[in-house]
């Protein structure tokens, strides 16, 4: 294991500790709840427990009067103009009230907030907020929304927020091969282990605020916008999160009415939600209805393909609108068709908001494609890896423009299909399975192939500035916001690689608006390919700033000083005894030297690989096991294996849980049926096996570094992997599919029906 001191060019590419771990395993985390606040006062929330209905009246008096109660707001005083969806393309009738006036449209939506002076005063002052309230009918059913018998938005005449629908349909009559399947991309919960949790305060008419987010500055002008101010009002830190998933890539309507509440009170207030809050009144993701059909011939080619999607936007559009979009943009997955087309409509129900959720749209791109190539590869008879193989678009046609129109920078599928197929023992896994099907054990064998290719960065531009500060020792400053992804780490990597200096004489700055001018929300896997090619382009421009200075100090000229990054000094080539290191070279000059970038990246890579899983399916109790997990993953240019590791790790986690356990659920009448952790079957490492994974190496030409993004990756070939698996370790029992999740009552109800 290479040890953080060590200095070599050959840095990056090997396995380096985490550097940030230290302070968090000792409790010494920058967490905002952590962070102490004297006089604080506390707020909590009281919310709709009504799905869709007119708000006659809201009596907060009792709340008012209660111990420790210092104000309570409702929509009627809080000051705030409504908020508007997260796209400008959206209906404008379709805005939200930070607090819900005239109507409340899902279980869980706030309807007022209560400050104290403790949170268990403003807990009790709340529960007694009484709020009359005329039920509506509800919708639920997605196809109940398209129907339109309910309108959840006055002035519309339907719920849907965006389509998108073909011109020029495929003709499938004309195909040898056609199969049909409807599927079910099931609504989950990001579920952070940090829940929402914000504070803020007013000092010298200055808003100054600590935020759980995943883009500093995104947060900060979202507050702004809301409270119409100005960027010099304002100072938002963010430092420690406890996970986010894309749930906190955008300021939520309570973090904005924290914020406001300072301003009002001109007193620090703070907020915590609680984990039934979290699951019911913040955002979910994926929640997709879709219609796969593929046609092609019965040697495999697989000619066409469709996907009709029905989206979930929930009750306000945030992102989950747009999400279709993305899986649009990869319906054709990693494979050469010539006929690909999609079509969808997002729609409104009373339910909580969609949003982005680890992969947004990706994962149900993925689920989508893998789930028709292997009815289609059932249908011929043939085997499923083969059908994929057979499809595959070549290396030599990279950069590829599928179908859909999106163009894809590399690519090598079959060399990680192969390397996942070798690591499995694919043909000896199948040789035990027959030998199952034989025996009719009880206990049958499944094998799920999913190849995947997913889209990260999606361009834009990151902050980077590197300095040399007077003792010799560099401050690395990000525009990126670590959310537990190793960045620390990473960061100080490619700063020590090109400069030659040490990792522990690199500090790693982030998360303060007053310092760092600008940056992106960390989400979309961008950060190394562009956070961390910002990062080497400020060394590169600190060295040619440092290079003129030594140049002066060996009378020489800039052209001829040359940096020995084994050693971190500089000499003029050829003569190597006498050289200036750092320390000399900030010795030398009174200003400080920095180099400065915000680099930017022309379009979009697209990571790739295979996923296996092999699952145990007792056929007499519906209970499917995860025996094994095949992970080949490639994001380009891999900084780090042991971080890159942990990020798949933690994505074939979520994958997994989405495919066996995880569902958020309501009733027909809107009511959640899953709101704390007892309800909502989040995984745990018993569910799991141990993974085994690999990576290959296929560089992306949209980047210095050659990388491409790995934040999502294993929640994405994953899912379609498991969901693969158990069906066809069933499929010996008549059954074709089975949607997501794959619960032991529901495998159990689908083997009584055969």
């Amino acid at each position: 294991m290479k040890q953080p001191g060590l200095t070599s060019t050959s840095i990056l590419g090997n396995p380096v500790l985490r550097r940030e771990d230290a302070t968090l395993i000792r409790g010494q985390g920058e967490y905002v709840g952590n962070q102490i606040i004297e006089g604080a006062l506390h707020c909590h929330f009281a919310r709709s427990t009504v799905a869709h209905g007119e708000i006659l009246s809201i009596e907060t008096s009792e709340a008012e009067s209660m111990p420790g109660v210092v104000a309570v707001y409702t929509t009627q005083n809080l000051g705030l103009a409504d908020r508007e969806g997260a796209m400008d393309f959206y209906a404008s009738e379709m805005t939200r009230p930070y607090l819900a006036r005239d109507k409340v449209r899902f279980v869980g939506e706030p309807i007022a907030v209560v400050v104290a002076e403790t949170a268990y005063q403003a807990a009790d002052a709340a529960e007694s907020i009484w709020a009359d309230i005329e039920p509506l009918d509800s919708v639920i059913d997605l196809n109940d929304s398209l129907e339109a018998k309910t309108v959840l938005f006055d002035g519309m005449e339907n719920n849907i927020c965006w389509e998108k629908e073909i011109e020029d349909p495929i003709d499938f009559s004309q195909y040898e091969v056609v199969i049909s399947q409807d599927l079910v991309n099931s609504r989950v919960a990001p579920v952070s282990i940090e829940p929402r949790v914000a504070a803020a305060t007013w000092e010298n008419d200055r808003l100054i605020y600590w935020a759980s987010s995943q883009g500093t500055h995104d947060f900060r002008d979202e507050v702004i916008s809301a409270l119409e101010i100005e960027k010099e009002d304002i100072r938002v830190f963010v430092k420690d999160i406890g996970g986010g998933f894309g749930a906190k890539g955008f300021a939520s309507e309570e973090e904005i009415i924290i914020a406001q509440l300072a301003r009002l009170l001109k007193k620090p207030v703070r907020w915590t939600e609680s984990r039934t809050e979290n699951l019911t009144g913040y955002v979910h993701g994926r929640a997709q209805n879709q219609k796969v059909k593929m046609a092609g011939t019965s040697d495999g080619r697989i000619k066409a393909f469709r996907l009709e999607i029905l989206q979930d936007c929930g009750a306000y559009p945030k992102w989950g609108p747009y999400l279709p979009e993305f899986t649009r943009q990869l319906a054709c997955g990693v494979y050469d068709i010539e006929r690909v087309e999609c079509e969808f409509k997002s729609l409104m129900t009373n339910t909580a908001p969609t949003c982005a959720y680890r992969g947004a749209g990706r994962p149900e791109a993925t689920a989508a494609i893998e789930r028709a190539v292997d009815l289609f590869a059932a249908e011929i008879g043939m085997d499923p890896a083969e059908v994929r193989r057979i499809n595959f678009i070549p290396p030599e046609a990279f950069p590829f423009t599928t179908a859909t129109g999106t163009l894809y920078d590399s690519g090598d599928y079959e060399k990680a299909l192969d390397a996942a197929l070798k690591a499995a023992d694919y043909e000896g896994l199948r040789a035990e399975q027959e030998q199952r099907r034989q025996e009719k054990n009880t206990k049958q064998l499944g094998i799920g192939v999913a190849t995947y290719v997913e889209i990260t960065g999606f361009g834009g531009s990151e902050y980077g500035h590197v300095s040399l500060r007077p003792d010799g020792t560099v401050l690395a400053t990000t525009g990126a916001t670590p959310i537990g992804t190793g960045h620390f780490t990473t960061w100080a990597m490619i700063v020590a690689e090109k400069l030659g200096i040490p990792m522990e004489k690199i500090e790693v700055f982030h998360g303060d608006t007053d310092i760092v001018p600008t940056g992106e929300t960390t989400g979309g896997s961008r950060s190394v390919q562009l956070a961390g090619s910002a990062m080497a382009d400020a060394s590169d421009k600190l060295i040619e700033i440092a290079r003129q200075k030594a140049a002066d100090l060996l009378e020489a000229s800039p052209e001829d000083i040359v940096l020995d990054t084994d050693k971190g000094e500089f000499h003029v080539a050829g003569t190597p005894s006498i050289s200036h290191s750092w320390a000399d070279i900030a010795e030398s000059t009174e200003d400080p030297l920095a180099g400065l970038s915000d680099f930017s990246q022309e379009g979009a890579t697209f990571p790739f690989g295979t996923h296996i899983a092999v699952a145990e399916v007792d056929l007499e109790t519906g209970k499917s096991t995860i025996q094994r997990i095949i992970a080949v993953d490639d994001s380009g240019k891999i900084m780090n294996p042991l971080l890159a590791a942990g990020q798949i790790h933690g994505g074939l986690a979520q994958g997994v849980a989405q495919a066996l356990l995880e569902e958020f659920k309501y009733d027909s009448d809107g009511n959640p049926q899953t709101t704390n952790l007892a309800d909502y079957t989040a995984i745990s490492t018993t569910e799991l096996p141990l993974y085994e994974r690999s990576f290959t190496e296929t560089l992306s030409p949209s980047n210095p570094l050659g990388a491409k993004g790995i934040g999502e990756s294993g929640s994405i070939g994953s899912t379609a992997a498991v969901q693969s698996a158990i069906v066809d370790a069933l499929s010996p029992q008549g059954i074709r599919h089975l949607d997501m999740p794959l619960t032991p009552e529901k495998i159990w109800m689908a083997l009584q029906t055969v």
